[in-house]
């Protein structure tokens, strides 16, 4: 029998681990509090001892943890990243989602047995990488960037035995993976080396007179909202800029997200193993929504694929919980 594709949901701290795992996941992904992982935020992610509890949690359901250490160090930095390994490790991760070489590297080297999945930092798109990856470090999943149609998924998937894993639900990078420096340019930290988009020491939020709400980053005015607008997430690429016509709009992103349940049966056959939920940086609510529609979706795809259809109460839940009220299929069906 074709073995079930999983649900992999995000845990940025014990009380989205435990939602996730309650609303179906098969497995949770995290990182450690450092600038090891890409969702480096205050108050986010676990120490090692944090870990414990949420580990016998995990252990108690029969699921599975994941730890992501999957930035960029530089220059003389590699240790805290192999110190981040030996951590995983020693907690009996059930993989490691590594994006640099030489961390890959040193966890083959020192962890000959550890399950190593490659992140999509890494931004590995082609058969070629992927198989040069396995081959030399031993990957047994890569997790795909979001940048290919499901008709290149599954032409990368007939050439290669690494399992495929995807984005399904949530947030929609519109840069190249592991390879953004919009950050960069305003405040002069790396998304791909300190682990956020927006590091928190430079956004600011402040109320307007009107009621509205205004967010700078290093005091670059990203957005000015009403008092009816949600707040997007607070990065360059999902601000409002002046065009050369004077119009001012979401000239790279408009606030919106991720949501593949419609082609959900068309990813499967394509060779997905698994499908991710973007997120450790949201809610609780947030993990528990996305894991509980992700949880249904695929059960019913797997039970009755011929008749497969997206339940109103899914998208229902989706657009209540998304960033904005946008849905997108993002690159999968492009031609």
């Amino acid at each position: 029998m074709l073995k079930k594709a999983e649900v992999i949901a995000p845990a940025g701290n014990l009380a989205s681990l435990k939602a996730a795992i309650d609303s179906g996941a098969d497995a949770v992904y995290l990182g450690f509090n450092d600038s090891t992982n890409a969702r480096n935020f205050e108050g986010l992610n676990f120490t090692p001892e944090e870990l414990s509890d949420g580990i016998a949690y995990v252990r108690s359901k029969g699921r599975q943890f994941f730890v992501a250490i999957n930035t960029f160090p530089q220059g003389d930095t590699y240790t805290k990243w192999y110190k981040a390994v030996d951590n995983a490790a020693s907690l009996k991760a059930d993989a490691i989602i590594i994006a640099n070489l030489g961390i890959l590297k040193y966890a083959r080297e020192r962890y000959p047995q550890a399950n190593l999945h490659l992140s999509t930092q890494a931004s590995s798109s082609n058969y070629e990488s992927i198989n040069f990856y396995m081959r030399h470090f031993g990957i047994k999943r890569v997790v795909l960037p979001r940048v290919l149609t499901v008709s290149e998924i599954k032409d990368l998937k007939a050439h290669t035995d690494v399992e495929i894993e995807v984005f399904a639900l949530g947030g929609l990078c519109i840069n190249v993976e592991g390879r953004c420096y919009l950050s960069s340019f305003v405040t002069g930290a790396s998304t791909n080396t300190e682990g956020a988009c927006s590091p928190s020491r430079f956004v600011r939020f402040n109320s307007t007179p009107e009621g509205g709400m205004t967010i700078s980053l290093n005091n670059v005015l990203l957005n000015r909202l009403s008092p009816t607008e949600s707040s997007p997430y607070p990065t360059c690429c999902k601000a409002r800029y002046k065009t050369a016509d004077g119009e001012i709009t979401y000239a790279l992103e408009d606030p919106e997200s991720l949501n593949v349940l419609p082609i959900l049966p068309d990813l499967i056959a394509a060779g997905a193993s698994a499908f991710k939920i973007e997120g450790r940086q949201r809610t609780k609510s947030y993990v528990a929504a996305m894991t509980g529609v992700l949880r249904e979706a695929i059960d019913a795809c797997y039970k009755n694929p011929a008749g497969y259809t997206v339940r109103p109460e899914w998208k229902a839940r989706t657009i209540a919980t998304f960033e904005g009220t946008k849905e997108t299929l993002g690159s999968y069906l492009v031609k």
